[in-house]
């Protein structure tokens, strides 16, 4: 005797029609096969238009920005970690400019941090960890350091000339670095009443000047 097998969907069904109350079998079409949906998620973009994104430069700098957070929270325990001779603002100022030299500015600006933690009224720390900002391209806090320094450096006499004179050019770099060429002109011209005989300020002033009045490329 032989044996047959059939699968669901060749077996067929039966069912009576309504005219002859006879039983007829029929033939059901095999079930569907499943779909399957793929889903994309659009990547992450930044509100900016086309023709201003860079994307490289902006995934650049929120790296950086993790960078510095972690060396912000490290500050703490590091402080505790230091040596005596090391707990002293003097020694991370120094270390800082070291670093500052071999182009190791996360870490210089980590020195700065803990100095500024141990004593934060010494303008030089805000002014030296600025310029390590402008070199991270983070321009705002560049800003913010200057800022302080200035606030720091007063009374204005000669003996803080110099310091003045810097922390007047890096914010003013920081804000041309921004596009705000208004607000740099402003503060190259403060360092120039400070130091009116410097040829380099005076020729980045005068750039900034055509900048202004759009008769050259807005880059310096």
């Amino acid at each position: 005797m032989k044996t047959y097998s059939k699968s669901v969907s060749e077996c067929p069904r039966k069912r009576t029609t309504a005219k002859t109350g006879k039983s007829e079998e029929i033939s059901l079409p095999p079930p569907r096969s499943a779909g399957s949906i793929k889903i994309q998620f659009t990547p992450r973009v930044f509100p900016t238009a086309l023709r201003e994104s860079r994307v490289a430069e902006e995934e650049a700098w929120l790296k950086k920005q993790a960078d510095a957070r972690r060396a912000v929270n490290a500050d703490v325990s590091e402080l505790k970690d230091l040596k005596e001779e090391e707990r002293n603002p003097d020694w991370l100022k120094e270390k800082g400019k070291k670093l500052f030299a071999t182009q190791n500015y996360l870490a210089a600006v980590n020195a700065y941090n803990l100095a500024i933690q141990l004593n934060h009224k010494l303008p030089i720390l805000y002014l030296n960890r600025a310029a390590c900002h402008l070199k991270l391209r983070n321009l705002h806090k560049a800003i913010e350091d200057s800022s302080k320094a200035l606030d720091l450096l007063t009374p204005p006499v000669a003996d803080n000339a110099d310091a003045r004179a810097k922390a007047h050019i890096r914010r003013g770099t920081a804000f041309c670095e921004l596009e705000l060429y208004a607000e740099g002109l402003q503060d190259y011209q403060a360092a120039l009443k400070i130091d009116p005989l410097n040829e380099t300020v005076n020729a980045d002033a005068e750039k900034i000047r055509e900048i202004i009045q759009g008769t050259v490329p807005d880059s310096l």
